[in-house]
């Protein structure tokens, strides 16, 4: 691959706001803030749409986001959400406005449609073309010629072959081709490639001929590399006025990034140092991932006191649910006392026979699995806000993407301000609120992200490795 190489300039970038996101998840959410954070600009993940009072705390920020359970949500609750969310982000004045979704593009026609969003993100902004950027190469997740791929252990694998991805519970990844997965979602999409080959032609890289006449047309972006990313980035942004809506993962900050760096618009700045290690700990997951699996067997080994939440009892009556979480609430204060950080979870990996139990118990139930797992999510948001506060704990992590959306809004916080890196995508961060939450620090983590001592890294305050 031909490297990018845009001359350093003393130009600089614009003033005001220049990214405003919408994240279909609370940790993609936070993960585009720490990229651009952790770059030297100033911003703020909110947890709701942002009100002026809120929004005046934080005069000088450059980037602004908002979290959202979208990614679990239907295409209706999409049309009755996403207008007004867009149009509050417009209103902030940003240079782009990014639908942040997930970079393994969890997303079906059912469920945390992308292809829902899209349409409604055209109606919005009115876009000549929609750029569509699910790649992160700094997180091992590929594409090329249209095809995504991402690491599975060791290696390297096409999405529709991932050992986690291709079994995902909700929304099981049968194509890897990102253009033809997007456009089942809509029947009002045609799609387009920006490829590894387009990318190599320097300086005119540009997503301009990709307009088909009124048609709603997304154009899917490669990147496997610092050069690719670069020229994806000039390409985004050097359209931005004609294609000021975006959709892809964390990878199109990351993109902007490295173009505003290697074109003089932004100086490289190094990243922040730890935060020390916590005196005290908590960790909720709802997570079945191996990867999670890994981490949990690791805690076990190293210090953490393990404890499961029977996820059954939320199709149960709801004494039994409230008798559950206080037990485990009561468990994991117990832990504290003897100086060992608990860690709370519904299952220990996709192989652990509590997975099937819940499967079972919710086909005996009232419950569609959504709901279910959207009562795990704040059952688990329930215990670790009381752990929390009985316990005096100041640190915490919730590790799997939807969890992290359901447990976090328990906990009263209204945005999220970075502080510390671990891997790309997980950072801890300061939590900002009217209560007792104010000043927690907290890692949202997605399920397959991390390494197996992630649970000790974050205890141990984070930081470049």
């Amino acid at each position: 691959m031909k490297e990018s190489s845009p001359k350093k300039t003393l130009r600089k970038l614009p003033e005001g706001p220049l990214v405003a996101w919408y994240g279909d998840d609370f940790t993609g959410a936070a993960a585009v803030m720490e990229v651009l954070a952790f770059a030297g600009l100033p911003s703020i993940l909110f947890l709701d749409v942002p009100t002026r009072e809120q929004l005046g705390r934080f005069p000088d920020i450059r980037n602004i986001g908002v979290a959202s359970t979208a990614r679990a949500r239907s295409p209706q609750w999409m049309s009755d959400t996403l207008p007004d969310a867009f149009d509050q982000l417009k209103e902030l004045g940003p240079q782009l406005v990014h639908y942040k979704v997930c970079s393994t593009l969890d997303s079906s026609p059912e469920t945390g449609s992308i292809g829902r969003a899209i349409e409604i993100g055209a109606e919005r902004f009115s876009p000549t073309v929609v750029p569509v950027l699910i790649a992160v190469p700094q997180m091992r997740r590929y594409q090329c010629f249209g095809h995504l791929f991402a690491s599975a252990g060791d290696g390297i694998v096409r999405l529709d072959r991932h050992p986690v991805m291709s079994r995902h519970p909700v929304t099981p990844m049968t194509e890897a081709d990102v253009g033809l997965h997007i456009s089942k979602q809509s029947d009002k999409l045609n799609t387009g490639l920006l490829s590894l080959e387009d990318l190599n032609a320097g300086d005119t890289v540009s997503l301009s001929g990709f307009s088909d006449g009124g048609k709603l047309t997304a154009v899917t972006i490669d990147s496997v590399d610092a050069a690719t990313d670069a020229a994806a980035g000039r390409a985004i942004w050097e359209a931005r006025e004609e294609c000021p809506f975006v959709v892809g993962s964390q990878g199109i900050e990351f993109a902007l990034v490295e173009y505003w760096r290697q074109s003089g618009l932004l100086p490289v700045t190094s990243a922040p140092a730890g935060i020390g290690r916590s005196q005290r700990m908590a960790i909720v997951s709802g997570s079945v991932s191996p990867t999670t699996a890994d981490q949990i067997a690791w805690s076990k080994a190293n210090g953490f006191a393990c404890i499961e939440f029977d996820a059954v009892k939320v199709c149960g009556e709801p004494e039994e649910l409230e008798a559950e979480i206080e037990q485990v609430v009561e468990r994991s204060l117990a832990a504290l006392s003897r100086e060992t950080d608990p860690l709370i979870f519904s299952a220990a990996g996709p192989e652990d026979p509590a997975v099937e139990r819940f499967r079972q118990a919710v086909a005996a139930s009232s419950l569609d699995m959504p709901s279910a797992n959207r009562k795990v999510g704040e059952a688990l948001g329930h215990i670790l806000k009381r752990v929390l506060e009985r316990g005096d704990v100041r640190r915490a992590v919730v590790s799997g993407g939807d969890t992290s959306g359901y447990a976090t809004q328990l906990l009263d916080i209204f945005a999220l301000s970075a502080l510390a890196p671990t891997i790309p995508g997980a950072s801890i961060f300061q939590a900002h609120a009217d209560g007792p939450m104010d000043g927690l620090e907290l890692a949202l983590k997605g399920g397959q992200m991390g390494t197996p001592d992630y649970f000790g890294w974050v205890r141990d305050g984070g930081g470049p490795r």
